[in-house]
């Protein structure tokens, strides 16, 4: 049953982070040698509560201890489920504030740096972050942020939303996903929203919901004027590299 959540709850800082990679990309013909990028993601289900104006992402990026090329973060139930938001026109503005939240956190830093110590040497982690891609289907969100000397190489961008909610396809539940090609390498990232209950058959449900988001999702769109490189796109989850 859909429902909004309670007023006076309160908004917990509670997430999942994944663990950092590096990302190699590959030579291509006549290049020597490989290119690594360290790329960051999390998760985290807001649980349909507005963030405060302070809230400060600084801790679930990381950006105190470390640094990273590429942040891709997934959320859930960015608003609540409930049936004007399930039912109704997409609505960007819930959105849009975490993207400004993510992008002032990213920010922040290089900034903090200037202004401690404005005479040092530039660096990589000077680099303001720019959004790549920003996905939302209801209440799932993907975002997906690289450091702007990196951005030029993101090409070929696309997304792909599959519902596995109330009948089986509206937003309430499901996924969002994206994907794009740094340099030559292609990435997928899902950002999923599956049932909960620990009830006989629950897992199972939410193992056949998976199974439908892998086989559903696809980035193909249309084929006609494509060019040679676009045509030879990955158009499935597990196509990527």
């Amino acid at each position: 049953m859909m429902g909004e959540s309670p007023k006076s709850a309160q908004f917990q800082m509670i997430w999942s982070r994944l663990e950092a990679r590096n990302v190699e990309k590959q030579p291509q013909e006549g290049q020597n040698g490989t290119v690594k990028y360290k790329a960051f993601g999390s998760t985290w289900n807001i649980g349909g509560i507005a963030p405060p104006d302070d809230l400060d992402l600084k801790e679930l990026l990381d950006t105190a201890t470390d640094y990273y090329d590429i942040y891709v973060l997934g959320f859930q139930e960015i608003v609540p489920l409930n049936a004007r938001n399930v039912l109704g026109p997409k609505q960007r503005s819930a959105a849009t504030r975490w993207d400004a939240l993510i992008g002032d956190a990213l920010n922040n830093r290089r900034r903090r740096h200037d202004t401690m110590a404005p005479q040092r040497q530039w660096r990589q982690d000077d680099e303001e972050f720019r959004c790549v891609m920003s996905e939302q289907m209801v209440g799932i969100l993907v975002s997906v942020w690289a450091r702007s000397g990196l951005r030029r190489h993101v090409r070929h961008t696309g997304a792909s939303r599959i519902g596995a909610g109330v009948l089986g396809r509206l937003g309430n539940k499901g996924a969002a996903s994206v994907r794009f090609l740094l340099h030559g390498t292609s990435f997928c990232f899902v950002c999923c929203h599956l049932a909960s209950g620990g009830e006989d058959g629950d897992a199972l449900r939410r193992n056949a919901d998976a199974a439908g988001i892998v086989s559903r999702t696809s980035f193909s769109g249309r084929r006609d004027g494509l060019t040679q490189e676009e045509l030879q796109l990955p158009r499935k989850i597990f196509d990527h590299e």
